[in-house]
């Protein structure tokens, strides 16, 4: 019985990545406290040697020629896309599953993972990106998730080592750029740390994707947190800043502060309302992005600052609706009928959404409860 290669694999990667190897460089978190995530809770930190990572590098490297092997057997002459469908739909395990993915997609792109593999000590980082470039020469941009925390440590001249080694983008959550909020969820970074370890890296010339988190603030700090966020973030100026709303899943330690009353969660209305006025105070030349299941209106994201005031237009059309009307949407967003507010008026959609509407109605349920109760099923 022919056995087949695999090599380890981590637990996640951002949505923009989902095309992407995946390489794992860490194990968990090196901070694993922050109250909004549970991602890496009890799972012990720990940093993989080069060699056991330039083995797993060894080890792809073997896939992918047995997936273009493949492709000459089946008669599809080296076409190693079609070969990598094939094996998508029936991996022998997870390993083959990511690197025909991967191969489908054009095999350009690489994710390090897990939560912060900037903390390598660069010598070994830059020793492992040019390995990878080396053994995968169709790789054109390798990304990883960051910490400002780390990130701000690092010296200017070692970032440019990192870029150059091969490191063309971070993905950096500051989440806030309100100490108050920072200091209240455990994110063990304050806002000038967001703001040095952004400006290092976009001095470095790494391509930096900044990710926020509308609602984190609750109802106390709501407006500080859109506007100190804003101010971060305009400090920095981030090629891509990425919205995730917050969504207080049952697992989290922000839960029992919500649960003892002591945080108070934005209604879904409260938060667009939010990040419009996030967005008012913005004075960046980034992509804003909303491209996650936890935000309401997926439209509101383009080219700033030239798309703002289509965006503003967005929210301010959600927010113009009947309350009738923005029930019907949200419970449609929620339950993954609607994609964008422009789904409101598509009939096939809307009757459903309806006919579920009248049917918790009817059963004298309590219909935030449901949509509360619908987004704990999303998938950090």
């Amino acid at each position: 019985m022919e056995e087949y290669p695999r090599y380890e694999l981590g637990p996640s990667r951002p949505p923009s990545e989902a095309h992407s190897l995946l390489l794992r460089l860490t194990r968990s978190c090196p901070w694993n406290r922050c109250e909004f995530c549970t991602t890496n809770k009890g799972k012990k930190f720990s940093l993989r040697t080069v060699a056991e990572i330039k083995k797993d590098i060894e080890t792809v490297k073997i896939i992918q020629e047995k997936i273009t092997a493949l492709s000459w057997r089946t008669g599809w002459g080296g076409n190693t896309k079609e070969a990598a469908a094939r094996v998508y739909e029936n991996p022998p395990n997870d390993s083959f599953r990511v690197v025909a993915l991967w191969l489908y997609f054009g095999g350009r792109t690489v994710f390090l993972q897990d939560a912060n593999s900037i903390i390598l000590r660069t010598p070994d980082l830059v020793e492992v990106l040019k390995f990878l470039k080396q053994t995968l020469p169709s790789i054109d941009r390798i990304t990883s998730y960051g910490s400002s925390k780390v990130t701000a440590h690092k010296s200017l001249e070692e970032l440019k080592e990192i870029h150059a080694a091969g490191l063309s983008r971070l993905h950096i959550g500051i989440e806030s750029g309100h100490d108050e909020v920072l200091k209240y969820v455990l994110k063990g970074a304050t806002a000038e740390e967001h703001i040095r370890a952004g400006q290092k890296a976009v001095a470095a010339g790494i391509s930096l994707s900044e990710y926020v988190m509308p609602g984190l603030g609750g109802r106390k700090w709501s407006q500080e947190h859109a506007r100190e966020t804003a101010r971060v973030l305009n400090e920095i100026n981030p090629d891509f800043i990425r919205l995730r709303s917050l969504v207080l899943r049952e697992d989290l330690p922000l839960y029992g502060k919500y649960k003892s009353g002591e945080f108070e969660l934005l209604t879904d209305d409260e938060v667009v309302m939010e990040i419009a006025e996030f967005l008012k105070e913005l004075k960046v030349d980034s992509n804003l992005l909303s491209d996650h299941i936890e935000n309401l209106l997926p439209e509101v994201e383009g080219k700033l600052p030239e798309d703002k005031e289509k965006m503003l237009n967005i929210i301010n059309r959600y927010l113009s609706l009947p309350p009738e009307e923005r029930l019907i949407y949200r419970l449609g967003r929620r339950t993954g009928h609607y994609n964008g507010l422009s789904d409101l008026h598509h009939p096939v959609k809307r009757s459903r959404i309806e006919k579920l509407l009248q049917h918790i109605e009817g059963r004298s349920e309590d219909v935030e409860e449901i949509i509360f109760n619908l987004k704990q099923g999303y998938l950090v």
